[in-house]
């Protein structure tokens, strides 16, 4: 039997003559997107495939509604990777096409001179047969668009026998087709060139012993190993080992970054020097590499409100150049004004520079560590007056470090609770766990404590024995209902730690509660100069959301200048807020990072996650940020507000350029093949503007 070319086959979206799929190849199958077309299209309903390999997406057009979609599915996953050749009977996707009509204009264009004039007509028409074809096509299709304008402009050239400017048309509207085409692949491949490529296999150590696996079967709870030269195929916890890992597809960081145990990774990023075991927690489709992969494809599929004004915009004029180009020959008699007039619209500007300029800022988002996931994300941040900020993990660090070690018993120093805590929190994957070995690190006294097997209960705490005596570390909870340790004695203590807003680790130790450690996090260097920098770029009112108490949100509010806190919040609670602000007329942007924050991202004009965020709250969100700097919030809003103004400076560009180009075709001071360039010409510099984000804030790092 033969090898499957998929391993992976999951269906993205579907229409009744549309199929689009994420599709991952064996790792011994061809993977160039020609191969998998040509093998693809000679299953039967399908018409015509689209592979995009960078991001692992092909879409199957079908012949008829009636092809059964499970049959299909069932026919690729057991599709044999020999299945290679040409298709009979039908036609293979011409990608030349442009550039072979840019020769066949340029040499009739050059030979023309050269010929009897018979031949020169047969040639000119030849030639203007793709401009006239295109013009042919959109008129049947019931629109009036740029192509009919030129097929008219052509069409009279050639009544005239006018071939030099059929001729030097034709040349002019094919290779100006031709780069603004260029320029959108272009566009496309900024933000996919955001991603790397990922192996098809992985190294896992797996009852001690390294094995290689195909990536798709890795599964959650995996020790990956990565070594110099490989790409992290998982988003995880370093286990151990150290390496310099570049970061710079997914963080935009241009200089490699130390990772240890205890360090998180991504995906998509590569191991340029060391050695890590990885402790896998996102996988697959889950990890951060494969996500962005899909919302770059939802990106480049998307159409912001300002694509679509566009090009409404652009369609409405061209009943107006053609009103124009009739009054024009009424007037004057003179048809060689009527093509000139004929060869200038704003279509192709209008429709083209919005999208390609959307990706650019996407592009140079993706550099400085910011994803955006759509245009309209970078629209409705523009437009956002109202920021409103969860606390812990986005104004403030959500690094936790030690501050109290409370002992309750005489035998116990403060340092003693640290060591004993840290000795069996050491093997325990979490932040308080990592705050108390890094306090013990730092005493002037270390000391590490011989335990036996050290046992996990899960969203409790640890367990484990020494000197006899058993020792549990974790919630009151856990200290107080499963172990059954008193803890009331202490409570004015508890209480007013608790009211401090720091969160408790409990220590029992033979049965006793021998004392509590306290741990806070603290406000970002960078929190209050980020707040600043959003006012001056005209957020209007800034609001802090938490679940802490009433006394540390004030504080907090009155050292940032806050204009409004609202505290003791559950999850429903943020939204409620968010919605009654809407309702008030506020355009709102949310800043978040944990579960409870996902209905309110979800529910603001424009949701932004942080990095070190909760996986739900960076799905649900509109912005992720890819590194942890809560200036990167203003660099996003920074960013979107200079795409605004490079689409409103586009935009009155293409107007008042071709309405001067217009208006010298209609008076008679420019001819068609005069008019042809200067229009071409002023389309295609107004693209390569947009594609190079002119005036967008640079790449940084």
């Amino acid at each position: 039997m033969s090898t499957p070319w998929f391993t992976h086959l999951q269906v993205l979206h579907q229409t009744p003559r549309r199929l689009r799929l994420r599709y991952r190849c064996r790792a011994d199958s061809p993977r160039q997107a020609h191969s998998i077309s040509e093998a693809l299209q000679r299953l039967p309903g399908v018409e015509r495939v689209e592979v995009k390999p960078q991001i692992r997406s092909l879409t199957l057009h079908l012949q008829a509604s009636s092809v059964c979609s499970a049959s299909l599915l069932a026919s690729l996953a057991a599709l044999p990777a020999q299945s290679l050749g040409k298709v009979p009977g039908k036609a293979q996707a011409d990608t030349s096409a442009c550039p072979n009509e840019v020769l066949l204009s340029s040499a009739s264009l050059l030979a023309s001179r050269l010929l009897p004039a018979p031949l020169q007509g047969g040639l000119a028409v030849l030639a203007s047969l793709p401009v006239l074809r295109s013009g042919w096509h959109e008129l049947l299709s019931q629109r009036l668009g740029s192509h009919v304008l030129e097929g008219l402009a052509v069409l009279i050239s050639l009544a005239r026998r006018d071939f030099l400017a059929a001729n030097t048309t034709a040349l002019l509207l094919s290779l100006g087709e031709y780069l603004e085409d260029d320029i959108q692949r272009r566009s496309d491949g900024l933000l996919k060139h955001l991603l790397r490529p990922q192996s098809d296999e992985l190294w896992v150590e797996r009852d001690g012993v390294e094995q290689l696996i195909d990536s798709a079967e890795v599964q959650v709870g995996d020790c990956v190993i990565a070594a110099t030269g490989s790409v992290i195929a998982v988003d995880g916890t370093v286990l151990g080992g150290e390496a310099l890992v570049n970061q710079a597809t997914m963080t935009g960081e241009s200089v490699a970054v130390e990772r240890r145990r205890g360090d998180r990774v991504l995906a998509g990023t590569l191991v340029e020097e060391g050695r890590l075991r990885i402790y896998a927690e996102q996988v697959g489709e889950q990890a951060a590499a494969a996500r962005i992969a899909e919302f770059v494809e939802q990106s480049l599929e998307a159409k912001s409100r300002s694509q679509l004004q566009a090009s409404r915009m652009a369609d409405r004029l061209v009943p107006m150049v053609l009103g124009l180009a009739a009054g024009t020959g009424l007037l004057s008699r003179d048809w060689r004004r009527v093509a000139a007039v004929l060869q200038a619209d704003y279509s192709c500007a209008l429709k083209l520079a919005t999208p390609v300029a959307f990706k650019a800022a996407m592009y140079r988002a993706g550099q400085n560590g910011i994803l955006i996931k759509s245009a309209s994300a970078l629209e409705r941040l523009a437009e956002a007056d109202t920021l409103v900020f969860d606390k812990t993990g986005t104004l403030t660090s959500g690094n936790l470090r030690v501050t109290d070690s409370i002992t309750f018993s005489q035998q116990y120093s403060s340092s003693d609770l640290i060591n004993l805590a840290a000795s069996v929190e050491e093997h325990y994957f979490h932040p308080l766990a990592f705050a108390v070995v890094e306090a013990a690190r730092q005493l002037e006294h270390h000391q590490h404590f011989n335990h036996k097997e050290v046992e996990f209960i899960v969203a409790h705490g640890v367990a484990s024995s020494i000197d006899g005596k058993r020792i549990v570390v974790g919630s009151r909870h856990f200290i107080e209902d499963d172990e059954g340790i008193v803890v009331e004695n202490h409570r004015a203590t508890l209480d007013a730690l608790a009211a401090a807003g720091k969160s408790l680790l409990y220590i029992g130790f033979g049965g006793e509660l021998i004392g509590v450690i306290a741990l806070h996090d603290s406000l970002r260097a960078n929190t209050a100069a980020t707040l600043q920098r959003l006012r001056q770029q005209g957020i209007r009112r800034i609001l802090m959301l938490t679940g802490d108490h009433p006394e540390r949100a004030a504080e907090l509010a009155a050292q940032l200048g806050i204009d409004e806190y609202h505290a003791e919040l559950l999850p429903h609670d943020k939204a409620t807020i968010l919605q009654r602000l809407s309702e008030q007329g506020a355009k709102v942007a949310f800043v978040g990072d944990g579960v409870n924050d996902a209905p309110a991202l979800s529910g603001a004009q424009v949701g932004i996650s942080m990095h070190h965020g909760a996986d739900i709250a960076r799905l649900a969100s509109d912005i992720s940020l890819l590194r942890d700097d809560i200036a990167l919030v203003a660099d996003a809003r920074d960013l979107a507000l200079a795409t605004r103004r490079l689409l409103d400076s586009n935009f009155k560009l293409t107007v008042g350029l071709n309405s001067a180009i217009l208006g010298a075709a209609a008076f008679g001071l420019s001819s068609p093949i005069l008019t042809s360039l200067l229009h071409n010409g002023s389309t295609i510099a107004i693209l390569l503007r947009a594609l190079s984000g002119a005036g967008l804030p640079r790449a940084t790092g």
